[in-house]
This record gives structure tokens, C-alpha cells and sequence, in this order.
């Protein structure tokens, strides 16, 4: 059975925004999933926090057509009312990532990639970034 990934917004900015220093390992996570060697997931909140900001950097046409191409690589979980109680319950010091973690959980994800750890620490599963998770492919 091949990993189940959760993946927080920021890794996939670094994949859709080039960003560097991170670029690599977020390409590198990415085309792992595109090879069917991991499953990936992100929240349906991911996709409106990246429309968010694309659309600030390209246009929004632009922006609706990289969420279309990035849409075939991740599986959307659904933010629902049970994630949403979680989160306000959990206290976590960002509620958005509160509502990531829960997220993460109700896909049944093993691991958390973000560049965040920190703002994880009341995990309950693995949270790693996606270099220590490609190190680890090697």
C-alpha cells in the first residue's frame, strides 16, 4: 500500500510559486505522486488559500488553470463541520493549521508535510518537511 501524504499550503506554494530554496523537494514530492508512488492529499481550505495568492501573482484565469493541473495530483479532503469543531477545540496557536491537521487525520494521512513544524506540535501524526520525507525516499 503506498503512503498517504497530507501535504499543508505552504509545501504546495512551493511548488506552484517556484519558490527556492524549496522548490526541489516540493517537485520531487509532487512526482513521486504523479508516478503513483504516494498518495497525496490537501484540504479544500489549500485550494482557496492558493487561488488566494496565485491570483495576486498571475491572473485569475491564469491562476483557475494551475488548480485544474495541480487538482490531478491530490485527492481534496472536505472541510467539515466534525474538522471545524476539532480545530476550536485542539488548541493549536493557528486555528488554519488546526484545521489542516484534522484534515489530515480524517483522510487518514500518516504524515504531515509543512515547513511549519512548529505550529504542530499538538500532532498526532508524523509531521515532517518534504525534504526529511524525500531523504527518506532515497
Amino acid at each position: 500500500m503506498k503512503p498517504a501524504l497530507f501535504v499543508d499550503t505552504d509545501i504546495v506554494l512551493d511548488l506552484l510559486a517556484r519558490r527556492e530554496p524549496f522548490y526541489t523537494a516540493s517537485a520531487r514530492l509532487f512526482s513521486l505522486a504523479e508516478t503513483g508512488t504516494i498518495s497525496l492529499s490537501v484540504s479544500s481550505l489549500t485550494f482557496a488559500n492558493l487561488f488566494y495568492i496565485l491570483r495576486k501573482q498571475v491572473s485569475a484565469r491564469q491562476a483557475h488553470e494551475v488548480l485544474r493541473n495541480f487538482k490531478q495530483l491530490v485527492t481534496v479532503v472536505s472541510v467539515d463541520d466534525a474538522i471545524i469543531e476539532l480545530a476550536l477545540k485542539a488548541g493549536f496557536t493557528d486555528f488554519e493549521d488546526a484545521i489542516q491537521h484534522y484534515s489530515a487525520l480524517s483522510a487518514g494521512c500518516s504524515v504531515l508535510l509543512t515547513r511549519n513544524g512548529r505550529h504542530y506540535r499538538k500532532a498526532e501524526i508524523s509531521v515532517l518537511t518534504a525534504e526529511a520525507y524525500c531523504v527518506r525516499c532515497e
